[in-house]
Formats: structure tokens, C-alpha cells, sequence
């Protein structure tokens, strides 16, 4: 575990992941509920470190590419 307090202060909030995934606030908190995002919780707050969502990124990124290249194939 880190000392460092930013890499605290840089935990997001369901709105701030729902902006950048431009999504609905609704949606961003239903991918954290069913674990597609890897969450922490703090008390009653849930938070997302960015390297979490960044693998939610990433492995999303990589299902559309496959489905996509299915739909090219067809």
C-alpha cells in the first residue's frame, strides 16, 4: 500500500465515471452494482480507482472489436 494521498484523491464517483463514459449516471452505477466495474467502498459511497475503469475500457474496447470484425466478415 501506498503513502502517497493522491493516488487517494484520485478515486472517482459514479457521475464522474458516467461523464466519461458519457453515459447516464443510472447506467454508470448499474455496471459498479452488477461488478462489470471493479469498485471501493467507503462507508455508503462507492468509488472506481481510474486504473479499474481503464480495464473496464479496455476489455469493452476488445469484445467490440471482435463483434465488429464478425459483422465485417458477414
Amino acid at each position: 500500500m501506498h503513502n502517497n494521498i493522491t493516488e487517494f484523491s484520485s478515486l472517482l464517483t459514479g457521475e464522474e465515471i458516467a461523464k466519461i463514459l458519457h453515459v447516464s449516471r443510472a447506467y454508470a452505477y448499474q455496471l459498479m452494482r452488477q461488478k462489470q466495474i471493479t469498485t471501493i467502498k467507503i462507508g455508503r459511497s462507492v468509488r472506481v480507482r481510474p486504473e479499474d475503469l481503464a480495464q473496464f475500457i479496455a476489455i469493452n474496447q476488445a469484445q467490440n472489436s471482435l463483434i465488429t470484425g464478425l459483422n465485417i466478415q458477414n
